[in-house]
């Protein structure tokens, strides 16, 4: 992962949960007030829905920072499918530690699989076509590290990390710029002031900023904006090759695959990490 790191990231949730653990004010009130401190029991993490399993090293971290002594038991690994009523782990200790960790775990689990299981759903859609599916950066705050690695677990692909690792041109940039050819002329010129390898990523508005584009040449690849599938078929034509090229905006699983046979080489679906119903997931005593 990069920073913040899941283990910061982690610190950070069950603070919000607890209120500090040991701290004036902070703890689990409820369970300290029913639950004997040295109360020993287990649980198990039921799959109450078909879903592909993704936040299994969140969990475990969640039950670690409360409590190093509870005992956590993987019985399945992230990336499988997960049948309804399946189990994917079980953890061990002081109860009071199971109860702490309970919540927090699960909100964790929950979203990552489905996130996963909704990559897998578009990812199942492209099945024999060279075209993968991308996430974007509309992700939550905070936890884009581990909801990009989500979506590979769905079987897609990560588009870029943040703004630090790829110069992305989109309609903003080329308006205060001042147009295609001075935003690319600029990114050009940072590059070589710089000396960063970067690749650089430009969004196309019509089939005529495609074929601007493919004249100036220098991109690594071409995001057509949402682009109706005449227009895209259009646009991958005219790039010919040269380039990668990536559908953006307007798509939805039930015409993912219309897009993805006009040719291009990625389709970016935001709704991957920012429109996910969470799978339902549930921690019960054993």
């Amino acid at each position: 992962m990069t920073t913040p790191t899941l283990q910061q990231i982690v610190a950070l949730a069950i603070a919000e949960d607890i209120g500090g653990i040991g701290g004036a004010g902070g703890g689990d009130h409820t369970s300290l007030a029913c639950i004997s401190p040295e109360a020993q029991g287990r649980v198990r993490l039921l799959v109450k829905q078909p879903c592909i399993l993704a936040g299994m090293e969140a969990a475990r971290c969640v039950f670690a920072q409360i409590d190093p002594n509870v005992r956590f038991e993987a019985l399945a690994a992230d990336g499988n499918p997960m049948p309804a009523g399946s189990t994917a782990f079980e953890a061990q200790g002081r109860i009071l530690s199971l109860l702490q960790a309970e919540r927090t775990a699960l909100n964790f689990m929950q979203r990552l699989c489905g996130i996963a299981t909704q990559t897998a759903r578009c990812a199942k859609e492209l099945q024999g076509l060279h075209t993968q599916v991308t996430d974007t950066r509309k992700t939550t705050p905070a936890l884009r590290a581990l909801e990009k690695e989500a979506v590979r677990l769905g079987g897609g692909c990560s588009h870029r990390m943040g703004l630090y690792d790829m110069i992305l041109i989109k309609d903003n940039h080329i308006d205060f710029a001042g147009g295609i050819e001075q935003a690319l002329g600029r990114a050009r010129r940072y590059i070589e002031d710089t000396g960063k390898n970067l690749p650089i990523e430009i969004e196309a508005r019509t089939p005529a900023d495609v074929q601007t584009i493919v004249r100036l040449g220098g991109v690594q690849r071409i995001m057509f904006d949402n682009f109706d599938l005449p227009n895209t078929q259009r646009a991958v034509n005219i790039v010919g090759g040269r380039c990668q090229t990536e559908s953006s905006g307007g798509i939805t699983l039930q015409n993912l695959r219309q897009y993805a046979e006009c040719g291009v080489d990625y389709i970016s679906v935001g709704a991957l990490t920012h429109h996910i119903q969470s799978i339902d997931l549930s921690l019960k005593a054993v």
